[in-house]
């Protein structure tokens, strides 16, 4: 009987040292000096999710909306262009063309090509000739003033054209009875947004006499990609960043996000990496998933990751993880029982935000039948040793 149990102790010593030199990759630990971790764990509260929390979240989302860029309009109607540097101007008095601007069939690009004006509207970048004024159009200058005839130089930058007509008919008084002048903008090249990101087309936007707002930004960029996140529209203004939802403008007609860009604005279209959701646990695929219009609920989350496994969740154990981003020592976690009759309501109510994390949890009997998975190949093992040392 001894010489049984010494065999059997050899042989189970045998099995455990073979598991160091067994082939495959392994990680060597010998060298590595774990921290203990002496500090209490920590609880976390779980708040079931119900009827009146599902309610409780809607109220919530309706009241809590970002905050609005401050704006120099409160909508299109007050917009107004003002002239300023770079700008192209063209200046014409009636009944005398020497003063006027020529009405050519072509436009300097500054290059050794021409254009049409209508060409030059429609391409607000092209370089203007050297000097302040161009035969084509006055240029306005650093310093912000324009060179004209009889009236010298005339400032002209921070005035409508309206303003800038006024002040030249005034000027041109003493050597002109009653004279007739228009002025009007050739080419916007002073003033002009930044949109970036994921858009067909991302670069810089003139701003001209038409206000400007996201949307005709994201349309004039081509539109967005299939990958863009337009419930987070990211506005950096004065050095200060704003999220904007433009979804809730088109699918849900909120107006306010719509908002009136200026000169100096840089509007980003993000991916949908800040807006993924992880699914893992006992479902039949772990995976991850983005909102789709901003919106995903507990039952999307599921149905994309396949469902449950029949055989190892637990349906009382459906987790929801939130806020680990921004404050991972205080999360908020919820918690949904499949099992109750309105379950099913519930889950397909409950609104998941990004980086949430929805995990189900393992039944008991799955877990007592891993751990006889593990352990019965060495009771095996030592049962066939057992049987060859008789």
């Amino acid at each position: 009987m001894r010489k049984l149990n010494l065999m059997t102790a050899l042989a189970l010593s045998a099995f455990v040292a073979a598991c160091s030199t067994a082939p495959g990759n392994y990680l060597d630990t010998s060298n590595l000096k774990e921290e203990q971790n002496n500090q209490p764990q920590k609880q976390y509260d779980v708040h079931l999710i119900t009827s009146q929390l599902v309610m409780d979240q809607a109220q919530a989302a309706m009241s809590q909306k970002a905050p609005l860029p401050p704006s120099k309009y409160a909508n299109t109607a007050d917009y107004t262009y003002h002239i300023a540097p770079q700008d192209i101007l063209g200046v014409t008095v009636y009944d005398h063309p020497e003063l006027s601007t020529p009405q050519g069939s072509t436009f300097s690009s500054g290059g050794n090509t021409t254009q049409t004006v209508g060409q030059a509207l429609t391409q607000p970048y092209t370089n203007a000739l050297p000097g302040e004024a161009d035969p084509y159009g006055q240029t306005v200058a650093k310093d912000g003033t324009i060179y004209f005839p009889f009236v010298g130089r005339v400032k002209a930058a921070g005035k409508t054209p309206g303003q800038l007509r006024d002040q030249l008919a005034s000027g041109l008084g003493p050597y002109i009875k009653n004279p007739q002048v228009d002025v009007r903008v050739l080419a916007y090249r002073s003033q002009k947004v930044q949109v970036t990101g994921d858009v067909k087309t991302p670069g810089p936007l003139a701003m001209s006499d038409v206000p400007l707002t996201l949307v005709d930004a994201i349309t004039r960029s081509g539109g967005t990609t299939d990958g863009a996140d337009i419930n987070r529209v990211r506005l950096t203004r004065n050095g200060k960043l704003y999220v904007l939802d433009a979804n809730a403008l088109l699918d849900g007609g909120d107006t306010t996000q719509n908002v009136v860009l200026q000169d100096g604005d840089i509007v980003n279209i993000p991916d949908r990496n800040d807006s993924r959701v992880f699914v893992m646990g006992e479902v039949k695929t772990p995976t991850q998933t983005t909102l789709v219009r901003g919106k995903l609920t507990i039952a999307d989350a599921l149905t994309t990751a396949g469902g449950i496994l029949d055989t190892d969740a637990n349906p009382r154990q459906i987790f929801v993880m939130r806020g680990m981003k921004d404050n991972p020592t205080q999360p908020e976690i919820y918690r949904l029982d499949m099992t109750k009759p309105d379950a099913i309501m519930l889950s397909s109510q409950f609104q998941l935000k990004p980086l949430d994390v929805v995990y189900v949890g393992t039944a008991a009997s799955a877990t007592f039948n891993r751990v006889l998975q593990q352990v019965l190949p060495t009771i095996q093992t030592v049962f066939y040793l057992k049987q060859l040392t008789r």
